[in-house]
């Protein structure tokens, strides 16, 4: 009877470790594609001349590659701190590359650069330069943006704002952040109209519930003759921030400048995105099986 226990306790034992065995490899095939940053879609070009050396508009595209993957897990001044890094130590981290699409047009050359990055060295990296990375998490946000006039006490939302018409009129692979902008609602504007002397304290749940978005950016943005005055209300992950900023001497009539403004408040709500989300790489989490 005592033999027989044992030879069940040891076929238990037995079916626990095969088990085991069988759980690492399902999770380490699984987990296999997670061990690596891809950057797609990089278009590299160079002048086809004499002096045309393919290494170097390829190192180019590296450059490009990386910068836009620091762009997806970083903050802005990380970034700025690591942004000129050699490419000598660049290409360390790169796993793997593939050069699709080239073709020569008018003496250039053209082709598009899908980079592989490794993961553990990427971090290992950042955690060297006592950087913080971020979880790469795509996310949709609705933002309504609110032009102030107070010389008139004005409020436009959507005809004659600039913002509204302009804001995702530029859109990069790298950003994390989608935005979605009010559809044009006349009460919603006679609501938020009647409010202009105490915007700030405006409740905008209402509004906010018609789009079944559970983060939002609210901003105001106040047009005086001198300055552009801008106030961002920025629920992200059920932590709200409040944000002001300043542009002195601002035509927003003038694309340019407006675009460098809406540029500017993109990375300032990515930034806090990726605050909600980084991840301290020298904790050490270890896993006991006994």
């Amino acid at each position: 009877m005592q033999i027989f226990n044992k030879l069940l306790r040891l076929k238990r034992v037995y079916i626990f470790l095969n088990s085991i065995v069988l759980f690492i490899i399902i999770f380490s095939t699984t987990y296999l594609h997670a061990n690596s940053f891809k950057v797609s879609n990089i278009e590299i070009s160079a002048p086809f001349e004499l002096n045309f050396e393919k290494n170097s508009v390829i190192d180019d595209g590296f450059k490009i590659s990386f910068l836009n993957l620091l762009t997806m897990i970083t903050t802005s001044g990380d970034r700025d701190r690591i942004k000129n890094t050699p490419i000598k130590q660049i290409k360390k981290m790169i796993d793997s590359f593939t050069i699709g699409e080239e073709k020569f047009i008018d003496n250039e050359y053209f082709a598009n650069l899908e980079t592989t990055f490794n993961k553990k060295k990427i971090l290992k990296f950042l955690e060297r330069k006592n950087i913080f990375p971020s979880i790469p998490l795509k996310n949709k946000v609705l933002l309504i943006p609110i032009l102030v006039d107070p010389q008139i006490e004005s409020i436009y939302l959507f005809d004659n704002n600039q913002f509204y018409s302009e804001w995702n009129n530029e859109k990069n692979n790298f950003q994390l952040l989608e935005y979605l902008l009010p559809s044009e609602d006349l009460d919603d504007l006679n609501k938020i109209q009647s409010a202009i002397k105490n915007i700030e304290a405006y409740d905008f749940s209402s509004l906010i519930k018609k789009y079944d978005l559970k983060d939002y950016i609210i901003l105001i943005i106040y047009k005086n003759k001198d300055e552009i005055k801008i106030l961002s209300k920025i629920n992200l992950n059920n932590s709200l921030k409040l944000d002001n900023k300043r542009y002195g001497k601002i035509n927003l009539d003038n694309k340019q400048e407006l675009e460098k403004i809406i540029l500017d408040l993109k990375n300032n709500y990515e930034d806090q995105w990726k605050k909600n989300n980084e991840i301290n790489t020298s904790i050490k989490l270890p896993m006991t099986i006994s």
